[in-house]
């Protein structure tokens, strides 16, 4: 999978939004698309990119094949193609674009964020098709270790690569990515003789 800049994944994300909240204006010309991916609300970073910044951006996004421009308008207008390129269908395509556009989220809060774009029935339906995105090949998004203070766990997209954890997490997440397994399991296997031979001598009393 490539691994997407930052702007890219704002840009690719506000064509994501805009076409579910704003249809009568999408597709959407490039200043339609910078005034939407510097927007203050829903946003995370607020970002202050330029028009030139989002144009090339979106000619590397159009090589990338996740972004089309469509003909025929006096300006020209362009829509995204991020659903065809993973294969997602819109719940997917709803959870992945609101974490590009807000950071991190608990299952609850992409329930939540995400209900312009796909109204779910539930957590468990969220909860389901994050699993789903996480299990996949590449996977699309990471369960993130709960910090302290927080009830639920984040998760995070992988759009951008491995997201920036805090030192604290890292061992965590070492854990989640296969780092350091073998030293987990040959410590379990060490504490399972190790019972073994006491339950064998307190029997042998």
């Amino acid at each position: 999978m490539i691994e997407l800049s930052e702007i890219q994944a704002r840009v690719l994300a506000c064509l994501v939004e805009k076409e579910r909240t704003t249809p009568e204006q999408y597709p959407l010309t490039v200043n339609s698309l910078r005034n939407a991916c510097n927007q203050k609300s829903a946003r995370e970073p607020v970002t202050s990119y330029t028009e030139g910044a989002v144009g090339h951006t979106l000619r590397e996004l159009e090589a990338l094949k996740l972004v089309r421009e469509q003909w025929g308008a006096r300006a020209p207008k362009f829509e995204h193609r991020l659903d065809k390129e993973l294969g997602l269908f819109p719940k997917g395509i709803a959870i992945l674009s609101t974490l590009m556009l807000r950071g991190p989220q608990t299952p609850g809060e992409l329930r939540t964020h995400a209900q312009r774009l796909f109204e779910f029935e539930d957590l468990d339906d969220v909860q389901y098709e994050l699993s789903r995105m996480a299990s996949a090949e590449p996977p699309l998004v990471l369960p993130l270790p709960r910090q302290p203070g927080q009830k639920e766990g984040r998760y995070a997209h992988l759009l951008c690569g491995a997201p920036q954890l805090p030192l604290a997490a890292a061992p965590v997440a070492r854990e989640i990515h296969g780092e350091g397994l073998e030293e987990r399991v040959a410590q379990l296997e060490a504490r399972y003789e190790a019972l073994l031979e006491r339950l064998e001598r307190l029997e042998g009393d």
